[in-house]
């Protein structure tokens, strides 16, 4: 069974207040698909008592620079060059059509920050299994584009909510915070997908089975 590319935008559009919309393009924005793993990665870099604590602070920088500039800013980038060059109307990647390419881009920044951070031999392993489940999920969610437009947000998040549910059961410093955090972004982060009708339930529930799918992969290795 395939879907429009155009999937369910644009439909329902009146269903919800401005206000409420409002509030869901400022979600949608704030956990933009690209930023999740910079988000996750801040965490353990900055906040996790010691995943990165044998590292001073000016190599924790230069460690989170590398995940917003491969994981962010470049393949952001990249979607803007598309955008000017016209092979893409919009850099909001509204149909199928238009995210084949950006999905191959992401792949290969996404497969390059693991592959960097792999191959560092000072490297938590916990970091290293979240940038390849990161990387699957791109990967996933590309599989998924050639039948429907799936949730790239729902991706993200997915991987991000799993990535806490397995760090909260094999970490010893792990806490039930950051576990209900997660599960309350990723509801409040899907919530508002389906509030501004870019996508249908299919959509966002399979996109939260990929990422929920590819980090708990990435953990098996």
């Amino acid at each position: 069974m395939t879907y429009s590319n155009t999937a369910t935008a644009g439909k329902n559009t009146g269903s919800y207040s401005p206000v409420l919309r409002f509030f869901a393009h400022v979600v949608s924005y704030i956990f933009h698909p690209l930023f999740i793993s910079a988000y996750v990665m801040g965490f353990l870099i900055f906040l996790h008592p010691y995943a990165f604590s044998g590292f001073d602070h000016k190599i924790r920088v230069l460690r989170f620079l590398h995940i917003v500039l491969f994981n962010a800013l470049f393949p952001a980038f990249s979607v803007f060059l598309l955008w000017r060059l016209k092979f893409i109307d919009s850099m909001l990647l509204r149909t199928i059509k238009e995210r084949i390419v950006p999905y191959m881009i992401a792949m290969i920044f996404y497969w390059w920050s693991w592959n960097v951070f792999k191959n560092l031999p000072d490297s938590p392993s916990m970091a290293v299994h979240f940038l390849l489940g990161a990387f699957l999920s791109i990967c996933g969610g590309w599989f998924c584009n050639i039948y429907y437009k799936v949730s790239m947000h729902a991706i993200a998040m997915g991987g991000a909510l799993m990535f806490f549910f397995l760090f909260s059961f094999n970490d010893v410093y792990a806490s039930g915070l950051y576990l209900s955090a997660a599960l309350i972004l990723t509801g409040l982060v899907c919530t508002s997908r389906l509030i501004l009708s870019a996508h249908n339930g299919f959509e966002v529930w399979s996109g939260l089975f990929v990422g929920l799918l590819a980090q708990y992969i990435a953990w098996q290795f």
